[in-house]
């Protein structure tokens, strides 16, 4: 499978929109908050000041599609997947499209507080310092579902990034109420399936599933 190695930011950019893809950095450092300072325009892409085109239709949903495959950090032909099962779902389609990105393992070892950012979190789901209800998973795309249990090996919860991690979500990214925490095993548990509200990646889901509706 393909895999993104180059600079973060410039995935943002492209968007014209944080992604977080560098975790606790983007709230410090961030190019498209230093890019909207100095011009004075959060929106600098299509439709921006300047003569610059307005984006179309189509332009529209696609931005919204790479939104929420960049923050998930998956490819396309994952992110169909995903859209094809949450197709088939009772609810509504995009929000369950969001609520499967959500649950996915490697969202959760990060909202846990494990790892500051998605590709951290995807490294020890790959490297197997991660366990789902006692068994050792190493496949990011796995669905963590209500009642199952997430903990870390306990030698690798020593290490700074993951100390960084823990410490960020205690403080400055508090964990979701659709996941508890256990401090003193380091066990963190998925209670319920996440409200719309609680979900991490911010797009307008109706134009996705518009998007692959025509």
């Amino acid at each position: 499978m393909s895999r993104y190695t180059g600079p973060s930011c410039k995935k943002c950019r492209k968007v014209s929109q944080k992604l977080f893809l560098k975790g606790s950095k983007c709230s410090t450092n961030c190019i498209v908050d230093k890019k909207a300072k100095s011009s004075r325009d959060k929106k600098f892409s299509s439709g921006g000041p300047g003569g610059m085109k307005k984006m179309s239709d189509y332009g529209k949903h696609l931005r919204e599609k790479q939104i929420a495959r960049l923050m998930a950090q998956i490819t396309e032909t994952q992110f169909r997947r995903f859209f094809d099962k949450a197709s088939k779902d009772k609810g509504k389609t995009g929000e369950a499209l969001l609520r499967f990105l959500e649950v996915r393992l490697d969202n959760i070892v990060r909202r846990l507080g494990f790892a500051v950012s998605m590709k951290t979190s995807r490294q020890l789901v790959n490297h197997g310092h991660i366990r789902v209800n006692g068994r050792q998973t190493d496949i990011p795309s796995f669905l963590v579902k209500p009642g199952d249990t997430v903990t870390i090996d306990p030698k690798t919860a020593q290490t700074p990034a993951v100390k960084q991690g823990l410490e960020n979500a205690e403080k400055s990214a508090p964990r979701p109420s659709f996941l508890s925490y256990d401090t003193a095993t380091m066990t963190g548990k998925m209670v319920r399936w996440p409200d719309r509200g609680e979900v991490s990646i911010n797009v307008d889901e109706q134009l996705i599933v518009e998007f692959y509706s025509k």
